[in-house]
């Protein structure tokens, strides 16, 4: 196993079980090793074409043509493509699957595009990730997530096509698994969810992460919930790296406490490495120490107060975690789902297998091509009006 995210003079490391540090390109050194490409999912393709062979005027000129050809030169041509995965379903929910090109309509950034690549998906491989809270707050709901989780990966990894990896994430970001397409490792990082020697810190190392630690900014006292980092983590260093469709599942309760990153730059490092982000909310009332308040040891009486106390944040009011898981799967072209008794997580997980089985490929060249850097908004919307349209709401270009 290996730990993602941890610190060392500001610096991001992975911590692996041996010891030894091995140094993470830090993000401004990621963005110029981007800028070879528009997306994970941009093509340059290049085109070879010979240099024009000297013109011949008269037969004088003709008997001084080599009979060897001139060198060649080759002259290179960018062509940046955008993709974009949707996936249509009815208003009652059942999937859409026999569309057409023209019943779609694109946009980027207002300007109407032509859709060039067009085809139906259901058997393109997969890297999955699976993104597991195992803060104070969720461990009830463990044992319930570790069984589906289980039959999940059982039900949707092809062996000679997926891979999966597993992210435990609470007061730290640790990788359970690499990314494989060995069913029996998947399922062995899986058991280790909630054990007990989890939530055992080793004795000498911080008690946080980054420079701004115990500044209340980035850092986690005791205990903490690390769901922003946990994404920008397995989109950064994992799935940027891979060329097949990408999708991670988070089952959390949404709530955020500790981490370095943001809300914004964790969607970010999702939308740059192409990766859709399924969210399942576990929303557990009981599983918080203070009525109101929130805290990443829950029952357990909350974590170290700012200055030595206990219940550092009794006074806040717990954000909305609903909304934010909301907000990270509509970003990057997921869902968002609520564990219930109408939908339990079994029927949740069986409903995002049939999304990534029955998924919308689409291509365009952006027309005018954009200008500089920056984000840009993609929309895409269908002819008949009864249907809805799940696909990534943008990207972003190097250059």
């Amino acid at each position: 196993m290996m730990q993602l995210g941890r610190q060392v003079d500001g610096v991001p490391r992975l911590a692996r079980q041996d010891g030894r540090d091995s140094r993470v390109v830090p993000r401004a050194a990621d963005f110029l090793l981007a800028a070879s490409l528009l997306l994970p999912s941009s093509l340059v393709l290049r085109a070879q074409e010979p240099s024009a062979q000297p013109q011949v005027t008269s037969p004088q000129h003709a008997q001084s043509v080599p009979d060897k050809p001139g060198p060649q030169s080759t002259l290179s041509v960018e062509v940046r493509v955008v993709n974009v995965y949707a996936t249509v379903r009815k208003k009652k929910g059942e999937i859409v699957s026999d569309l057409t090109k023209d019943d779609f309509k694109l946009e980027e950034d207002g300007r109407p595009q032509t859709i060039q690549y067009f085809s139906r998906e259901s058997d393109l491989p997969l890297d999955l990730g699976l993104l597991v809270d195992t803060s104070g707050s969720q461990r009830r709901m463990l044992d319930q997530e570790r069984s589906a989780s289980s039959s999940f990966i059982d039900q949707v990894l092809r062996v000679d096509k997926d891979k999966a990896f597993v992210i435990h994430f609470d007061h730290e970001v640790e990788l359970l698994q690499d990314l494989t397409s060995s069913r029996e490792k998947l399922q062995a990082a899986i058991g280790l969810l909630g054990e007990p020697q989890m939530a055992q810190r080793d004795p000498d190392s911080p008690p946080s992460m980054g420079p701004d630690a115990g500044s209340g900014r980035h850092g986690s006292w005791g205990g903490g919930t690390m769901l922003y980092d946990a994404i920008y983590l397995a989109s950064n260093e994992i799935m940027r790296h891979q060329q097949n469709r990408k999708a991670v599942i988070v089952l959390s309760d949404g709530v955020d406490r500790g981490s370095r990153e943001t809300l914004a730059s964790a969607i970010e490092a999702a939308q740059r490495a192409d990766t859709i982000v399924y969210s399942i909310l576990f929303a557990d009332e009981e599983g918080y120490g203070y009525p109101g308040g929130y805290g990443g040891m829950g029952g357990m009486g909350g974590g170290m107060g700012r200055h030595g106390g206990r219940g550092r944040y009794p006074q806040e009011e717990r954000p909305d975690g609903k909304k934010i898981l909301e907000q990270i799967s509509k970003a990057t072209g997921g869902r968002l789902f609520q564990v219930s008794k109408k939908e339990p997580i079994e029927q949740i997980y069986a409903s995002i297998q049939e999304e990534l089985r029955n998924q919308y490929s689409l291509g365009y060249t952006p027309t005018p091509p954009n200008s500089g850097v920056g984000y840009h908004k993609v929309g895409l919307t269908l002819g008949p009006k009864d249907l809805i349209v799940q696909a990534r709401a943008g990207y972003y270009s190097d250059r």
